[in-house]
């Protein structure tokens, strides 16, 4: 597997650093003759574990770091999604605050909402929980939210900091990625990673990520998407592949090869009744008789998105407190 140092990059508006989990096996774990796994669960473990040392850090200068959920949809993963991330808040310290607005309701009484909170002191993150009624304009809601707070890092003046090299926040499902493929030890500067998927949340803001200089970063990147001639023969010649195109199982054992790393983004349904069960975009089976390392679905990705979420919140609170936190 390709080497690194395992100090993670310097964040440089909080001049800290996040350290990865003191034990390798914590984050990967080995498998003779087949693929090692690398464990988000264990590694969103420790994230959250710094967070709380940062959590108290804040308390101890009279700062309580605040984040606030939107919901306005009737989507059950939605309302599930939420109360883990509260169930998160209140594990690391962090105060929480929702905000549910019936689906019938004017998009008016959404975006008044959204402006309380961006004025409020005790709120340092604001989540719009995706996807919003569909008489909202979402891509309005989330320019709404003040670009200070929006540790989803999707206000349009923080995906063009991330662009131009000078990331406030970065989106919670890249960076865990770029976590993860650190502590599985992963080379990323000078590597060739293919990214399967383009979208907003995911393909777009981690080929930036990856394209930023430092240790996490100066990767060579290729996007794919569903226009692209030929996916296999760009899978092929990656050493990381990270696939996030929300096709079950699309990313096949033969177009892989023996010393890849591999992210697995999708996280799918299929099936029905006792047969029901959540798959990713790869087919982990048969991927894992021939790549280096793996992710798992679930467990892998998913648990990092939750993390970073903290992370960036607690972020966001010792910005506006002009405190520099010491991430160990």
């Amino acid at each position: 597997m390709h080497a690194l140092s395992s100090t993670y990059a310097r964040i440089r508006e909080l001049k800290c650093e996040w350290v990865p989990v003191s034990d390798m096996s914590d984050a990967i774990r080995k498998r003779s003759g087949r693929a090692d796994v690398i464990d988000g669960e264990a590694v969103a473990e420790q994230v959250r574990a710094e967070v709380a040392d940062a959590v108290e850090q804040l308390e101890a200068a009279g700062v309580t770091p605040g984040l606030a959920t939107v919901l306005m949809s009737d989507d059950p993963a939605s309302e599930t999604y939420v109360r883990m991330k509260q169930r998160d808040c209140a594990e690391v310290g962090i105060e929480s605050r929702h905000v549910e607005i019936d689906t019938d309701a004017p998009q008016a009484e959404l975006f008044d909402r959204i402006d309380e909170l961006n004025a409020e002191d005790a709120i340092d993150g604001i989540l719009i929980q995706r996807p919003l009624t569909e008489s909202v304009d979402e891509p309005a809601a989330l320019r709404r939210v003040d670009p200070e707070k929006d540790v989803d890092g999707f206000h349009p003046e923080n995906v063009g900091r991330l662009v131009t090299g000078d990331p406030r926040f970065v989106p919670c499902t890249p960076l865990g990625i770029q976590r993860l493929l650190l502590e599985a030890d992963v080379e990323i500067p000078g590597s060739d990673v293919v990214i399967v998927g383009r979208s907003e949340l995911v393909g777009k803001p981690l080929a930036n990520l990856l394209l930023l200089r430092g240790k996490g970063g100066d990767a060579t990147v290729t996007v794919c998407h569903s226009k692209t001639d030929d996916l296999a023969s760009h899978i092929g010649r990656a050493d990381v592949v990270v696939v996030a195109a929300g096709v079950p199982e699309l990313v096949t054992d033969e177009m892989l090869t023996p010393g890849t790393v591999v992210i697995d983004v999708g996280i799918n349904a299929v099936g029905e009744g006792d047969d029901r069960e959540l798959i990713g975009d790869v087919a982990y089976e048969a991927a894992a008789e021939t790549v280096d390392a793996i992710t798992p679905v679930p467990g892998g990705v998913g648990p990092m998105t939750r993390a970073m979420l903290l992370r960036n919140t607690v972020v966001s609170a010792a910005r506006k407190a002009d405190i520099e936190l010491d991430f160990d």
